[in-house]
């Protein structure tokens, strides 16, 4: 099964077809960031407690890191912050990223002639994927102050 068929099941039904325990825990971490995509482990810790009450940060990392190595998760790293988690794993899209208030946002896979997705020298590796993070301002961020005060 590949990752996109798996990423149509509901959270019980990929906890399964991956072969991992259907717990609480993981299926609260899975329904969470199905609405909060690009979040935190303290975010998703948060989130999740809200629905469990008591779950260790602890066993938030372990169920994060169990559904990355399955497949279920992406995990992300933009340079100078802590990791993000989400749940769109079938495709190889990118992200924005706004250098002021840390918004990420999905965003398809480049089009037209973007330097340094193909290495001018593979050194042997077979390259099955480029990560590429947009830096920037959101809206938000980069709309005059004017008009955000007024």
């Amino acid at each position: 099964m590949n990752t996109r068929e798996l990423g149509q099941m509901e959270p019980r039904k990929q906890l399964q077809t991956a072969g991992l325990r259907v717990t609480a825990p993981r299926l609260a971490v899975l329904d969470w960031l199905a609405t909060h995509p690009h979040a935190t482990a303290d975010q998703v810790a948060t989130g999740v407690r809200e629905r469990l009450d008591s779950v260790s940060t602890q066993a938030i990392y372990d169920v994060l890191n169990a559904c990355t190595q399955a497949g279920l998760l992406r995990r992300i790293e933009p340079a100078g912050h802590p990791a993000r988690f989400e749940r769109r794993t079938a495709d190889n899209h990118h992200h924005l990223v706004c250098r002021n208030c840390d918004r990420t946002e999905d965003v398809d896979c480049v089009v037209g002639f973007a330097p340094c997705l193909e290495p001018s020298n593979a050194l042997g590796f077979t390259i099955d994927e480029a990560e590429v993070v947009f830096w920037g301002l959101c809206p938000d961020c980069s709309a005059p102050r004017a008009s955000r005060s007024g």
